[in-house]
């Protein structure tokens, strides 16, 4: 008999079951009662060599963000930080670069770290198929529906990127516009980029209008000097298009920069639209349209279901919170 037989037999994740069999507090007494009964019916006995090497008396918990200069997730860690201090948990904040692989991230501050849970800010999917399996604490995917991974530590909360995208083209086509040049991310380590490129693909196809991504789509890092080199680059290629989407408000703030430089001005010339609703645009000249993503909400569902596994072995769930189309100062209609 070994743990992970009285996890299948009580039906608690392996980290809840090893908590309860050490005497952690973070176990309700109802899920202690059960494990420890089953434990004795079962003859299993401990292997205290195993638990004093293993040390898991840690009040970690990680937070993975993907991408140093995301300030979507940039506030989300002020929001969460806020939130674990008024718990008795200790709060270990890993920063890495977009284009890394998460998952092993994780794998490897697990084994110097200890956490008792991890909450991923972005990730891909892809690299959690590949790898997550080697992972048994509580984890929570932030911005990634991970619903249809099923795997029993990993909840998720997340926007429903495809539907934002959609509704932010098919705003920008009720104002008349019909050329709409975009800038996202790299579609094939980001399910985030590859969502929202989907959703405006939709839109398109939605009102016959035709979309060259050889012309008209620059792929990107999430970051204002990204998202003013990619509209550098879109102007160089042409200048017919009227508006601009930026998969994320950052880029959104880097196109403003270089059409300004050209000498196009926004709205008159070019309207320009983004994605997550960054305090930031509420005060640039003009104030930037945008798709805001409830980030408190995000942030705190995250908290509250990663502490409910860690302390009441609370199954994995899956959360979509709703977006809201900002129409601001930034887009106009053309509409004759």
């Amino acid at each position: 008999m070994t743990i992970k037989d009285l996890s299948a037999k009580t039906g608690y994740a392996v980290g809840t079951v090893s908590r309860a069999l050490n005497g952690h507090p973070n176990v309700s007494e109802k899920a202690r009662k059960i494990i420890l009964k089953a434990a004795k019916e079962s003859g299993f006995e401990l292997n205290v060599n195993a638990k004093q090497l293993k040390q898991t008396h840690s009040t970690n918990i990680l937070v993975i963000v993907k991408g140093i200069r995301n300030e979507l997730f940039g506030e989300m860690v002020e929001i969460i930080q806020n939130l674990i201090a008024q718990t008795r948990y200790q709060l270990i904040v890993d920063y890495m670069d977009e284009d890394l692989n998460e998952v092993h991230r994780a794998l490897q501050l697990c084994k110097e770290k200890k956490p008792l849970g991890i909450l991923f800010l972005g990730g891909n999917n892809q690299n959690f198929v590949r790898d997550f399996g080697k992972i048994d604490i509580p984890c929570v995917l932030v911005t990634n529906d991970a619903s249809m991974l099923q795997f029993h530590n990993l909840s998720s909360v997340t926007t429903d990127d495809l539907a934002a995208a959609r509704c932010a083209i098919n705003s920008l086509i009720a104002l008349g516009h019909r050329r709409i040049a975009i800038i996202g991310g790299d579609r094939t380590i980001s399910d985030t980029s590859r969502l929202r490129y989907e959703g405006c693909m939709r839109a398109f196809a939605e009102h016959d209008i035709e979309f060259d991504p050889k012309r008209d789509y620059q792929g990107v890092r999430y970051s204002c000097q990204d998202g003013y080199r990619a509209t550098q680059a879109l102007l160089k290629k042409s200048c017919q298009f009227t508006a601009i989407f930026a998969i994320a408000d950052v880029m959104a703030i880097g196109a403003v920069r270089a059409l300004w430089e050209n000498g196009l001005r926004v709205p008159e010339d070019i309207s320009v639209m983004g994605v997550d609703g960054l305090p930031m645009g509420d005060y640039l000249v003009p104030q930037l349209a945008t798709i805001c993503q409830p980030v408190s909400q995000l942030a705190k569902r995250s908290v509250e279901i990663l502490l409910a596994a860690i302390v009441d072995g609370a199954a994995a769930c899956h959360e979509t919170v709703p977006f809201t189309v900002l129409s601001r100062e930034s887009v106009r209609s053309i509409q004759i």
